[in-house]
């Protein structure tokens, strides 16, 4: 059993939400998962929760800011995090960090440990014209406690095509060739295909 938690809000700058953790402490408790999760990104501000991950800038001063909160939530919960990286669509035009050096660094800086999500590697390497090459080469094949994968759609704007993840669809080709280049330079690890929204039939789930 594996907790994956999209509501700690681990990159925001207001208090963590102490009633949420110890409710979180009780369950942990309770069925002892071998793995829990949040991730790279904040979702409340003093006095209100926006139910979604949104992204952070990529600086030095929010970088100690979420290595704050991870090692004070690993304290309070009493057991190592796995940090998942984000989907991007956006980037802040202050970050002076680029996000898969950032992401690699949690681990040294924490302890915690990296949940990749592979379908989210390739969505915001679409969307800024990153290479996926650089993320996976950042990151340490020990740090990498879980995997990812997700289906995503295609949006159409004057702008140009934004990726979208929407864990609704088929893994696509091009996220099942990047995992096959992860698990080669990872080794094999523990992975999961997530699909929370338009579920099909069974025999299709099984096919993935």
């Amino acid at each position: 059993l594996s907790f994956h938690c999209v509501g700690m809000s681990l990159g925001g700058e207001g208090p963590l939400d102490l009633s949420h953790l110890q409710r979180l402490r009780e369950l942990i408790s309770i069925y002892k998962p071998i793995r829990v999760s949040d991730h790279m990104s904040f979702s409340a501000v003093p006095g209100r929760h926006m139910h979604d991950l949104l992204p952070m800038p990529y600086t030095p001063q929010s970088l100690i800011a979420l290595c704050d909160n991870i090692n004070k939530v690993q304290d309070y919960l009493g057991c190592q995090l796995l940090i998942e990286n984000p989907s991007s669509y956006l980037q802040f035009s202050h970050s002076t960090i680029p996000e898969w050096e950032f992401f690699a660094s949690l681990p040294a800086l924490t302890g915690c440990g990296l949940l990749l999500d592979v379908n989210n590697v390739y969505v915001t390497c679409q969307n800024h014209g990153y290479d996926a090459n650089d993320y996976l080469q950042a990151i340490s094949a020990s740090d990498v406690g879980e995997i990812h994968l997700a289906g995503h759609t295609r949006k159409e704007f004057d702008e140009g095509t934004v990726y979208i993840d929407d864990h609704g669809s088929i893994v696509c080709d091009g996220v099942w060739e990047l995992y096959a280049t992860t698990i080669n330079k990872l080794g094999p690890t523990p992975t999961l295909i997530e699909w929370d929204t338009s579920i099909p039939e069974l025999s299709v789930l099984m096919q993935q």
